[in-house]
């Protein structure tokens, strides 16, 4: 028995090798290409996170308790934004919530304008279901750090590594809840609309998309809470935001920031999870 568990060892499948010489041969040929993305995406990011540190802490803070009523015309959700973004002012957190806030707006973004086509296709292409679920599984179950070592490769440091890295934890949310939606839209509703000439475009906007939209705006939310659960990965390959105190916190064993920081990542998620969610769920 312990002569066949050396043989099986001695004959390791390349796993690692193979996707080391992938990184590689990517790095070798298309470098060019994410140097570009990073520069892109990058730029935009930090362009976001600049133009809303360029007004006073204090006027975006009624902008944003404004909006916020105007949005969901709540009183205590407006509350809820207005106290929270003072308490974040007031434990001194307003610039690095500004850099998490642009990271998961991007992130999010993309992931929505991925995600939602991907789970469209994938209930209309149940082979294209099948492929995606276990590619799904492996993006949410893989370590982050895993596929943390080739984003940082191919990026550097800085914002773009920690983003990708989020929307790769990210993305399956949108697909799988849009997917969901799209699916379980009744057959009753589908064959009116086929009664009176409808096209499989018009199906889709008009009917599809409309029932399944609950759905859809569950995987938002999905979505940006996984963005935020990623704010301390992000900052630890040079991201700025949120997570810099929290590691920084760690790695000195403050107790204080480490309360501060993580308090600050909690009232921006949940006041971006109740501003997102449907009117009446609150």
């Amino acid at each position: 028995m312990k002569h066949m568990e050396t043989w099986i060892t001695s004959h390791k499948l390349p796993v690692g090798a193979v996707m080391a010489q992938l990184v590689d041969f990517v790095r070798k040929h298309f470098m060019f290409f994410f140097n570009g993305v990073s520069d892109v995406v990058g730029s935009l990011a930090d362009g976001l996170t600049d133009f809303l540190l360029g007004f006073p802490p204090l006027l975006l803070l009624v902008v944003f308790t404004v909006g916020s009523y105007v949005a969901r015309r709540s009183g205590w959700l407006t509350a809820l934004v207005g106290l929270g973004l003072l308490f974040i002012i007031n434990q001194g957190y307003w610039q690095e919530t500004m850099g998490t806030l642009s990271l998961v707006l991007f992130s999010t973004i993309i992931c929505l304008l991925v995600g939602v086509p991907l789970g469209i296709a994938a209930a209309h292409r149940p082979w294209l279901g099948r492929l995606l679920h276990p590619v799904l599984d492996l993006m949410q179950t893989l370590p982050t750090f895993v596929y943390l070592i080739p984003t940082l490769i191919l990026f550097g440091l800085g914002t773009v590594p920690g983003m990708i890295s989020t929307i790769v934890f990210a993305i399956p949310a949108p697909i799988r809840m849009t997917e969901m939606g799209i699916a379980s839209v009744p057959r009753t509703l589908l064959e009116a609309g086929e009664s009176f000439g409808s096209t499989p475009r018009q199906l889709l906007w008009k009917i599809e998309i409309p029932a399944a939209l609950p759905m859809i705006r569950a995987g938002l939310t999905q979505c940006i809470m996984l963005s935020l659960s990623m704010v301390v990965i992000a900052a630890l390959v040079g991201a700025g935001g949120l997570g810099v105190p929290v590691v920084r916190a760690l790695n000195t064993v403050q107790v204080d920031t480490g309360f501060e920081s993580g308090f600050a990542i909690v009232l921006l998620a949940i006041m971006l999870d109740r501003l997102c969610r449907a009117k009446g769920t609150s």
